[in-house]
C-alpha cells in the first residue's frame, strides 16, 4: 500500500470520526428535547398535556407499525413477531392506554384554549382540525374495537378496557354480533382514512411540527446560542446580512417551519412584555409567511423575494430586541430569532446604510474613537488615577490581565466600580495588570448592532495586542465583554482562558475575615439582578451570590431571578437608542427590585447599572432605592470608601 493510500485512509477514518462526534450528541439532543420533551415541562399543565398527546400518538403510532407487519401487505423479512398470549394482552392495554391519553390530552389542550385562554397563545384554524384530528382518531378506533368485541366476544376483552366500555356500550344499546360484524369493516375503512388525512395534511397544518421541529432540534448549529454566526472572508463576502428570505440559511428557513406559535418566546420576551411593538412570535411568522409566499408562488402575482425590511416587516422591527435569550431558552422548538434579528441589522448597516440616528451615532464613535462613549482615547486610563495600577508593556507577564471594557473606562459612574474592582483584586494579593492606553474595546456592541465589518477589525487589533503580553487568564468584570471573548474570540483564533471577576473572585477568595459590618451593613436590604449575558449566556449564577454570602450579605430574590430573571434592557445595543417613556424595560425591572422590599439592588454589569440607575433617576426614587455594583458591595463590608 502507497504512503498516499494511508493517508487518504487516515483522513477519511478521521472525518468518519469526526461525524460521529458530531452525531451522537445531535441524537442525544434529539432525545431528550423531541422523546422527553424536557423544554415543555418548565409549567406543569402544558407539559402534562403535550406528553399524553404525544406519548399517546407515538405509541400509537408504533403499535400500528406492528398491526400492519401482520397482514399480507409485506414480504416474509419484514414480518416482526407479534406477541402471543400475555404478551398480547399487554399490547392491547397499552394500546387502549395510550388512546385514551390522547384523548385525555385533547380535552386538556381544548379546556386551556377555551377556557383559560392564556394571554399569549393565539388559535387559528388549523389548531382545531389538528386537535379534532387527534380526538377523531382514537374515538373511532375505540368505536372500531368495539364491534369487534361485540363481534366476537373473546375472553381476554378486560385487557382492553375502553374497547370493551364501548362494547358493553353497544350490546346496551341493542346491537347484535352480525351488525356489528358489518358495521366493523366500515369502520375500519374510515380509521384508515382519518390516519391517511392526517398524515397527507401534515405539511399545511401546525401538524408540520411532527417533523420541522425534531428536524431543527437535530440540525440547530453547532455553535451555541451565546455565540452570533461570522461572516467568513468579509473583505470578498457578496452578502452583508439578510436582506431577502431567500438569503437566509436552509437551517434558518428550517427554523421558521419548526416555529408551532406557542408564544412562549413571548411569554418571557422584555420588549413584547413592555408594550413595544414587537413580538419574537410574530417576527418568526412573518418571516415563515414571506418564506412560503416567496418559495410557493414565485412567478406569480404574490411576493417576488422583495426586501424584507419595510414590505414584510417595518425597518425598525430589528432594533427593538434585546438580545437577551429568553425566547431562545423557552423555546421548545429551538428557534432562534436573535440569528435572523442580527442578520437584518448588518443588511441595514453593512449594505443599505439605512438605521436608527443613534446607532449611526454609537458606530461612528467606535470607528473614530474605538469606544461608543465617543470618549478620546487618551482618557481610557484615566479612572486608574492615584490606584497605581501595572500598565502593560509589551513583553511584560502577568497572572491576570485585567480587560477593563469602555463602560468602567469611561462612564463616570462605572469608573467608581472599577476603582473597586482594583481594591478587591488587590486585597486578594491578585498579580494583575492592565493594557492602559492599548486597551481597545472588544467590539462586543459593534456586532450586535450589525457592524460585522467593525467587530472583525476590533478582534484582530485586540488578538495583536493580547499577543504582545504574556499572562495565564483574562479577567472582565462586564458580561458583554465576558461573552464576546470567552465565546466569540475563539472564532478568529482565540485560545485565552475568560473568566469574569466573580467567577475569579469565588476561586480566589477574599479571607472571610477581612468582612465586618461597619455601619453600612447591607444584609437583609439588598437583591440582586441577574445580568442575561452573565447568567442566561453564560450560567454564572452561583458565583456572584457565593461572593455577596462571603462578604456576609445574604440577598432577598427577586421573583424572576436566575435563568428566569428579566433582563434590565440595556442588551443588543439598547443601551443606545432612544424609547418611549412608557415602554422602558428598566423600569419594569425596577418595579422587580422595589417589590423584594430591598433599598439596594446589586448588579455584576455596567450596562445593568445604568440602566437601574436611569429608571431610579426618571422615577425620582433616588431616596428609596440605589443600585450599586457587587464590587462596590463587598468593598462596602470591606470598609472601605465607595466614593
Amino acid at each position: 500500500m502507497t504512503t498516499n493510500s494511508l493517508s487518504g485512509s487516515s483522513n477519511r477514518l478521521s472525518q468518519l470520526s469526526s461525524s460521529l462526534k458530531q452525531l451522537f450528541p445531535r441524537l442525544w439532543d434529539l432525545f431528550v428535547n423531541t422523546v422527553l420533551q424536557v423544554r415543555i415541562w418548565d409549567k406543569a399543565y402544558p407539559g402534562l398535556m403535550h406528553v399524553l398527546i404525544f406519548g399517546g400518538v407515538a405509541i400509537q403510532v408504533l403499535g400500528t407499525i406492528v398491526n400492519l407487519t401482520q397482514m399480507q401487505l409485506f414480504i416474509p423479512l419484514l414480518e416482526l413477531p407479534f406477541p402471543r398470549g400475555t404478551g398480547y394482552l399487554i399490547f392491547e392495554l397499552v394500546m387502549d392506554f395510550a388512546g385514551l391519553a390522547i384523548l385525555i390530552g385533547v380535552g386538556m389542550a381544548l379546556f386551556r384554549r377555551l377556557v383559560l385562554r392564556p394571554k399569549t397563545l393565539e388559535s387559528s384554524w388549523d389548531d382545531y382540525y389538528a386537535l379534532t384530528m387527534l380526538a377523531l382518531i382514537p374515538l373511532v378506533g375505540f368505536t372500531v374495537e368495539g364491534t369487534r368485541f361485540v363481534s366476537i366476544s373473546p375472553a381476554w376483552a378486560a385487557w382492553s378496557p375502553v374497547g370493551n366500555l364501548v362494547a358493553n356500550l353497544m350490546r346496551a344499546a341493542g346491537m347484535t354480533p352480525d351488525s356489528a360484524a358489518n358495521l366493523h369493516r366500515y369502520l375500519v375503512f374510515t380509521h384508515v382514512l382519518l390516519g391517511l388525512a392526517a398524515v397527507a395534511s401534515i405539511p399545511f397544518t401546525k401538524l408540520r411540527h411532527l417533523i420541522y421541529t425534531p428536524l431543527n432540534i437535530f440540525f440547530k448549529p453547532g455553535r451555541d446560542s451565546n455565540t452570533l454566526e461570522k461572516i467568513d472572508d468579509i473583505e470578498e463576502a457578496e452578502i452583508l446580512g439578510v436582506g431577502k428570505i431567500s438569503e437566509f440559511t436552509p437551517n434558518q428557513l428550517l427554523s421558521f417551519d419548526a416555529c408551532v406559535h406557542c408564544g412562549r418566546c413571548e411569554e418571557v420576551c422584555p420588549v413584547a412584555f413592555s408594550g413595544m411593538p414587537f413580538s419574537p412570535r410574530t417576527f418568526i411568522q412573518s418571516m415563515r409567511q414571506a418564506m412560503l409566499t416567496t418559495l410557493v408562488n414565485p412567478n406569480g402575482n404574490g411576493q417576488q423575494d422583495d426586501e424584507l425590511l419595510g414590505s414584510v416587516i417595518p425597518e425598525e422591527t430589528p432594533w427593538y430586541c434585546t438580545t437577551c435569550g429568553a425566547c431562545l431558552d423557552r423555546c421548545p422548538a429551538f428557534v432562534n430569532p436573535i440569528d435572523e434579528i442580527v442578520d437584518l441589522r448588518r443588511y441595514q448597516v453593512l449594505t443599505t446604510g439605512k438605521m436608527p440616528k443613534s446607532v449611526g451615532d454609537v458606530l461612528r464613535n467606535m470607528e473614530r474613537q474605538g469606544n461608543p462613549w465617543g470618549m478620546p482615547p487618551e482618557e481610557r486610563i484615566s479612572w486608574a488615577e492615584g490606584l497605581e495600577v501595572r500598565e502593560l508593556m509589551p513583553g511584560d507577564e502577568t497572572d491576570v490581565l485585567l480587560f477593563l471594557g469602555c463602560a468602567y473606562a469611561y462612564d463616570e459612574r462605572n469608573k467608581k466600580v472599577a476603582r473597586a474592582m482594583v481594591r478587591l483584586l488587590k486585597e486578594a494579593q491578585v498579580e494583575f495588570g492592565v493594557l492602559g492606553l492599548d486597551e481597545m474595546c472588544c467590539g462586543e456592541t459593534s456586532r450586535r448592532l450589525g457592524h460585522e465589518y467593525l467587530f472583525q477589525m476590533m478582534v484582530e487589533q485586540n488578538l495583536e495586542l493580547f499577543a504582545s503580553v504574556k499572562f495565564n487568564r483574562i479577567v472582565t468584570a462586564c458580561p458583554h465583554c465576558f461573552n464576546t471573548l470567552k465565546n466569540e474570540y475563539p472564532q478568529f483564533g482565540s485560545h485565552y482562558k475568560v473568566q469574569h471577576l466573580t467567577e475569579f473572585l469565588a476561586e480566589s477568595p477574599i479571607q472571610d475575615s477581612a468582612f465586618s459590618p461597619n455601619g453600612n451593613d447591607l444584609n437583609g436590604r439588598l437583591t440582586f439582578h441577574d445580568s442575561c449575558y452573565l447568567g442566561r449566556y453564560n450560567q454564572v449564577y452561583k458565583e456572584p451570590r457565593q461572593l455577596l454570602n462571603n462578604a456576609k450579605v445574604e440577598p432577598i430574590e427577586m421573583s424572576k431571578k436566575g435563568e428566569n430573571s428579566f433582563c434590565c434592557g440595556g442588551g443588543g445595543g439598547q443601551m443606545w437608542m432612544e424609547t418611549d417613556p412608557n415602554t422602558r424595560i428598566n423600569h419594569r425591572r425596577l418595579n422587580d427590585a422595589i417589590e423584594t422590599g430591598a433599598d439596594v439592588v446589586a448588579t455584576a454589569c455596567p450596562y445593568c447599572l445604568l440602566m437601574f440607575d436611569d429608571a431610579i433617576r426618571s422615577k425620582g426614587l433616588g431616596d428609596q432605592i440605589q443600585v450599586m455594583d457587587i464590587a462596590e458591595v463587598m468593598v462596602n463590608q470591606l470598609g472601605g470608601d465607595r466614593e
